[in-house]
């Protein structure tokens, strides 16, 4: 069976799914950091927790990230993510602006809103100028997020569901990782040695966030909440947020 007919079978969390040829290079293309949509601007709110002394080497970099991976990514966006993927696979527009526009409303500083505005907005142009017209709309909208134009693409690629979220948290987490790579006086293999410890821990918060009931969905992070207060009027820095 060659490579252009073929599928690619991949065992993620107790299941098996089939990832056609395409599928897997449009996932690796949102994943990837080479993707323009200015993800690099922004270190959630890790710039001021350097500033403040909260994160001095690279234990507890890796420390901040993995606790804002379990408490806010896992118990808040994957899940999102999952209804979006759902929303988008039933041809439910509004269902998914709506959860976007929930997505958009949990985020606790303006800057991280704004943030997820850029990012879903920038993300809309570079799938409406590759010809997804489902994403045009969201160019301009209040209620675009990443997750709500990430899903979009992966559905309409016909990404599955587990896949689309492993490969949204292992972006968040790269990017996070590269930032403390920036801000601190820290080498590729303490990056690379951060990115590890993440890589293991993904598979078991994207199974809690799939399983996930509606109601127990939130983040629990408030030292990203004040961090990301005290960023917006941080004197000198690199990143947006």
């Amino acid at each position: 069976m060659g490579i252009r007919t073929g599928t690619i079978m991949a065992t993620r969390m107790g299941t098996t799914e089939t990832l056609p040829p395409l599928a897997l290079l449009r996932l690796l293309q949102l994943a990837s950091p080479a993707l323009p949509i200015g993800a690099f601007n922004f270190s959630q709110g890790m710039e001021y927790a350097i500033e403040a002394g909260w994160i001095r080497d690279e234990d507890a970099a890796r420390e901040w990230i993995c606790g804002l991976m379990r408490h806010s990514m896992g118990t808040l966006d994957v899940p999102m993510l999952s209804r979006l993927h759902d929303a988008w696979s039933a041809g439910d527009a509004a269902g998914a602006r709506r959860l976007s526009a929930r997505l958009i409303a949990s985020r606790e500083t303006a800057e991280l809103r704004e943030e997820d505005r850029h990012l879903g907005r920038s993300l809309a142009r570079v799938l409406a100028g590759i010809g997804l017209r489902e994403a045009e709309s969201w160019q301009r909208s209040e209620v675009s997020t990443l997750a709500a134009l990430f899903s979009l693409a992966a559905v309409h690629e016909q990404v599955p569901r587990t896949a689309c979220c492993v490969a949204y948290l292992w972006t968040w987490c790269e990017n996070q990782a590269i930032a403390a790579v920036k801000l601190m006086p820290l080498g590729q293999s303490a990056g690379q040695r951060m990115l590890e410890a993440l890589r293991l821990a993904i598979p078991g918060i994207c199974e809690s966030a799939l399983q996930m009931d509606e109601h127990d969905m939130g983040a629990a992070t408030p030292g990203l909440a004040i961090a990301s207060c005290h960023h917006e009027t941080q004197y000198t820095r690199l990143f947006r947020s």
